[in-house]
């Protein structure tokens, strides 16, 4: 229920920006593993508990695609798409857990990193620099969300394309 980035901010100001890493990946690493496995062993009854069954088909689709590895990594990457929707898929996918977590966590350390130098700047009261890296996110949030379905459809639509030529 608390966005991601409040505690990882919070973990670069208490714990600078290695141990604020550190530990905001730890922690981002168990709630992905938890939803994954919830997913797989409960599955889709359960996932459209949280979702509308629409939102969940069209993440389904990437994700039963041939390049759903790099179609679920772009997902994790770009900010503003929400990421819990992404790990609940994965697990209903026939993806293998190793792969879903790598690709999710390699795809969020960017917005970590951010986020922990974020708080970490403000630890050290460097407000500019602090300052300019919150602008520099917010630009990237809003962009995500509002480009959210059409960075989903374009992705989607590289996805079938590629299925086709397969």
């Amino acid at each position: 229920v608390i966005p991601g980035e409040v505690p990882q901010i919070a973990g670069g100001y208490l714990f600078g920006i290695l141990g604020g890493l550190i530990l905001s990946a730890i922690g981002i690493a168990i709630g992905s593993c938890v939803s994954f496995f919830l997913a797989r062993l409960l599955g889709v009854p359960f996932v459209h508990v949280f979702f509308p069954p629409e939102q969940v088909q069209r993440i389904e689709k990437l994700a039963a695609s041939p390049r759903s590895t790099m179609a679920l990594f772009l997902l994790f990457l770009i900010p503003g798409i929400p990421k819990d929707i992404l790990c609940y898929v994965a697990g209903l996918a026939p993806m293998r857990f190793l792969v879903f977590f790598v690709i999710s966590l390699s795809g969020r350390m960017p917005g970590i990193l951010g986020s922990v130098i974020m708080g970490n700047a403000a630890a050290e009261q460097n407000w500019v620099f602090a300052a300019i890296v919150l602008s520099i996110s917010v630009v990237f949030f809003v962009i995500g969300l509002l480009f959210r379905v059409k960075i989903e459809s374009w992705i989607e639509t590289i996805s079938s394309r590629m299925r086709k030529h397969q």
